[in-house]
């Protein structure tokens, strides 16, 4: 079966112990040796040793690289949750003879490319000893952003960061609900409608059988007079659940929401549902429909 992260010239396995010649091999290069460090991998058994303790770790995720057209191995992907890290490390080796070609960014891309439309993820990182300036500039190419120094066990160590597909609907979703809220004296901003939306986005209330048709426009003009006015006051509407479904460049997600404040100087509170539609365009993510219905 073809994995996900399959390209033309590449195909992944999972880590198992029917190569550990391929293993001794990786962990004794100059490279391993000088910049993940030593493994005390010199025998097959040491090697079949180290993988079955790779594979035993829940933590840990090791995907061989392997040249399609020769069915050879020739490096792999890590995927590690680390203590001292919030999310999972994404890490890359390759024997030396195939570094300079490719290999690396495109297996890297192949699989960070999976890992950023999975909703489990809300941000992938990276670690690099600070001399690695090869790793460095992967991650660069990659899309990672340099986040800080940091040491760990009195190595020092850059840290790298990307944000997921998730992690931006999470962000696309919290600012459209933050755009009506005008508690404490917050002004709604309206050109932000604009920015996290396509000039073309539906929005839609039901109420029951019944529905109300809005473009953006249509949809903004009366909450201004009713969010200025004082009808709708010490406003506030928030997700409090949320169901995301990421399929390549479109995504939705459901979510249930309560809103609060006070209508005509009387208290209230009230919750439904929501229905997103996202879509990826040169421009980043944006919202392109919007359906809604109050409990």
């Amino acid at each position: 079966m073809q994995n996900k992260s399959d390209t033309s010239r590449l195909y992944f396995t999972d880590l198992n112990t029917a190569d550990p010649g391929f293993i001794r091999r990786l962990v004794n290069t100059e490279g391993w040796l000088k910049f993940i460090g030593e493994r005390n991998v010199k025998t097959k058994e040491d090697a079949l040793a180290y993988i079955q303790r790779l594979i035993d770790n829940p933590a840990i995720n090791y995907q061989v690289v392997n040249l399609t057209d020769q069915r050879l191995p020739i490096g792999v992907i890590t995927l590690i949750k680390r203590d001292y890290l919030d999310h999972h490390d994404i890490g890359f080796a390759f024997l030396p003879e195939y570094e300079g070609k490719g290999y690396a960014y495109e297996a890297a891309k192949s699989v960070l490319d999976v890992l950023i439309n999975d909703p489990a993820h809300t941000r992938i990182m990276a670690t690099t000893v600070t001399s690695n300036t090869r790793s460095i500039r992967l991650l660069e190419k990659l899309g990672l952003k340099f986040q800080h120094e940091m040491e760990i066990n009195s190595e020092k160590l850059f840290l790298y960061a990307i944000e997921t597909t998730k992690s931006v609907l999470d962000n696309l979703t919290t600012q459209f609900f933050g755009i009506f809220t005008n508690k404490e004296q917050q002004l709604p901003d309206w050109e932000m409608i604009y920015k996290l939306c396509l000039p073309q986005t539906l929005i839609i209330k039901k109420t029951g059988l019944k529905e109300e048709i809005y473009n953006l426009e249509t949809f903004i003009e009366p909450r201004k007079i009713i969010l200025s006015d004082g009808t709708l006051k010490a406003f506030e509407e928030r997700e409090t659940a949320e169901e995301t479904k990421i399929t390549g460049n479109i995504a939705q997600r459901f979510s249930a929401y309560s809103k609060n404040g006070l209508h005509n100087g009387k208290p209230f509170q009230s919750a439904g549902h929501k229905l997103f539609q996202f879509v990826r365009t040169q421009a980043g993510w944006k919202i392109n429909a919007v359906i809604w219905e109050d409990e």
